[in-house]
């Protein structure tokens, strides 16, 4: 790979690491700290990151629409994220949190689609697909350096100074960004003209399109209160922001492992084996309030939730490669869907059972429906397309 490709794919990855792994994700190990010092409950906790998954939701569909100027559209959404991180840090009031999570859940939602649609399309223009696993590291790459950073910062300048501190890392990442940029040429998407090998909703689409949504849903339970939970444990407090970094760690390299291991397996093979790792992940502090069990259990949901969006998008890709725009909306929409979903019942199971242990619960009873929804849609997809062979021979 050449220098200029090296450098388009680290671009991506820095500007997934701002809206994935710093604007959506730093929530998490900042939230405790949030608790403690402004008397956030459990249950506002939940509307806050359910106003992020709603943004979330609003731009992956919106993206879906954006065919000219990707380049120029993807910078102001970029910097309209940075301002909501930077803004967090300099206000007190509830519902201007709640504004600022939906802007940042919007502009996150667009940066993530037009960025992995942008990438995907060059790479594949320079027959280096093959690569595109690397984009998604920006994820856990992003999650880790705001678990090693948030408690460092929080010290010394408390939760509203880690916010801004890390509003200004994102600034300097997007600056290295349009630097390794400059050269890239983003071309308008072409039209395709709808015929019956055009439409995305056939085959094993429907199903994977169904379990990506349930896996959002479930997935982002954990995403969201892993290190508040481990936090109100009094004997793993010590563990609650190393747990964050641990899942950023197992996440960096979890993209390229999982990518690399098509060329041995089938996608749907290792989306179930993801999908299985990620349920024992989700349910483990369930049944064991032990350091290596959580800290195991955050190993796991990293490696797992970064592998299964790299699949997914790829092999969604992979069925409609002149769409990759779309359909890359379309998976990250139900996606959102699903987490906004999520945090409201998440909070409503806590307060109701008053125990962590039935939002989790429910959370891997999500991700094993996912699974079994992704089977019997492998299989049916199976069965109809060798249906229609069978006609066809008896013609």
């Amino acid at each position: 790979m050449r220098r200029q490709h090296i450098g388009v794919l680290f671009g991506g990855v820095l500007l997934l690491v701002v809206a994935m792994g710093i604007s959506r994700f730093a929530f998490t190990p900042i939230l405790p700290f949030m608790r403690n010092d402004e008397g956030v409950t459990f249950e506002a906790a939940g509307y806050l990151a359910s106003s992020n998954y709603i943004g979330y939701f609003i731009g992956a569909l919106g993206a879906g629409f954006v065919n000219r100027s990707k380049k120029g559209f993807l910078i102001i959404n970029i910097l309209l994220n940075i301002l909501s991180i930077l803004i967090m840090g300099l206000t007190h009031s509830f519902w201007l949190w709640i504004i600022l999570r939906l802007i940042a859940g919007v502009t996150a939602g667009y940066i993530f689609v037009l960025t992995s649609s942008i990438i995907m399309d060059y790479l594949a223009s320079h027959s280096l697909s093959r690569w595109s696993g690397f984009l998604f590291s920006g994820i856990g790459l992003g999650i880790a350096v705001s678990g090693l950073l948030v408690p460092f910062i929080e010290s010394s300048y408390s939760w509203e100074g880690t916010w801004i501190s890390l509003g200004l890392l994102s600034a300097l990442l997007f600056v290295t960004t349009i630097v390794l940029w400059r050269q890239i040429t983003v071309h308008d998407s072409v039209k395709i003209e709808k015929s019956k090998e055009t439409r995305i909703f056939q085959g094993l689409m429907p199903w994977l399109v169904l379990a990506y949504g349930l896996e959002g849903l479930g997935y982002i339970i954990t995403g969201t209160f892993l290190v508040d939970i481990i936090y109100n444990i009094e004997s793993l407090r010590v563990y609650a922001s190393y747990s964050w970094v641990v899942v950023g760690i197992a996440a960096a390299p979890a993209a390229p492992l999982w990518m690399a291991m098509i060329s041995k397996f089938s996608t749907v093979k290792l989306l179930s084996a993801a999908y299985i790792l990620q349920v024992i992940g989700i349910v483990l502090p369930v049944f064991s309030q032990t350091a290596w069990s959580v800290l195991l259990s955050a190993f796991l949901f990293g490696f797992t939730f970064v592998g299964i969006v790299s699949l997914s998008t790829a092999y969604a890709r992979e069925l409609f490669p002149k769409q990759s725009g779309t359909v890359v909306s379309i998976l990250t929409t139900v996606y959102a869907l699903g987490q906004i979903i999520g945090p409201i019942f998440a909070s409503s199971f806590e307060a109701y059972f008053n125990s962590y242990k039935a939002p989790l619960t429910f959370a891997g009873s999500a991700v094993i429906f996912a699974l079994a929804l992704l089977l019997f849609g492998r299989w049916f997809s199976d069965k109809r397309q060798l249906s229609r062979k069978t006609e066809l021979t008896n013609l």
